[in-house]
């Protein structure tokens, strides 16, 4: 297949507990959870896959051993590796500079599987790398104006002006859980434990932190209560 994205690697954060999903994923890990008898981590999969990607890291901490059995079963036609946050989980940005060490590429796409990720958000996904590219800029977040989440109880995170990300009493964008990062933004993280969004707040500081807004409607599995109501679409 010849690739449709420029980009060449993507990861996917799969290593936290998915507290507000407990009890249940006391013994199933949030993105092994299935809707429509597919797991959420198989359908961001094939949305990578469908982009042209074929080199996928995923970090792990949470019954991790789950993740491996999950990999084994389902023997994607994809080079998918495993890369353990450690003895304790790194959060969000640790997670990723842990996995940046295990690729030479500079550009890379990053996703939760926590989103219902569907094939047509390809086309969103090929447009805001075309954006990415052309701005010559570091970082690029995926965005939904909040009226579009089923979850009716999710606040917004930024406003949106201009492809430009701003944190002021406007906020009714969503970060849905597609950035494009480059590794330039880890080079000085003097902790391993770090959330990304110590990186995305000093980016809005230097007005340098850009967002590319989803036109699709937003599902995302929040907690127990949403969890039930996607499993009954």
């Amino acid at each position: 297949m010849v690739s449709i994205v420029r980009i060449n690697t993507a990861l996917i954060l799969c290593a936290g507990f998915g507290k507000r999903l407990s009890p249940i994923t006391t013994k199933i890990p949030k993105p092994l959870l299935e809707l429509d008898n597919i797991t959420m981590l198989e359908k961001c999969i094939k949305l990578i896959e469908k982009l042209g990607i074929k080199k996928i890291f995923i970090n792990t901490f949470h019954l991790k051993d789950q993740f491996l059995e999950f990999l084994k079963n389902k023997k994607f036609n994809l080079d998918i590796q495993i890369v353990d946050d450690g003895e304790r989980i790194l959060d969000t940005g640790g997670g990723i500079s842990n996995m940046i060490n295990h690729f030479d590429e500079e550009n890379f796409l990053v996703f939760n599987p926590d989103t219902l990720w569907k094939p047509e958000y390809s086309d969103e996904i090929i447009r805001m790398e075309k954006m990415y590219f052309a701005k010559k800029i570091e970082s690029i977040l995926l965005l939904v104006n909040k009226n579009k989440s089923f979850d009716k109880n999710l606040n917004g995170d930024f406003n949106l002006v201009n492809n430009l990300i701003l944190k002021d009493s406007n906020k009714k964008f969503i970060y849905i859980g597609c950035q494009i990062l480059s590794k330039k933004l880890f080079t000085n993280q003097n902790t391993k434990t770090f959330s990304i969004l110590n990186i995305w707040n000093n980016l809005i500081d230097k007005k340098k932190l850009y967002g590319f807004e989803s036109k699709k409607n937003f599902y995302h599995l929040t907690d127990l209560d949403t969890f039930k109501k996607l499993k009954d679409l």
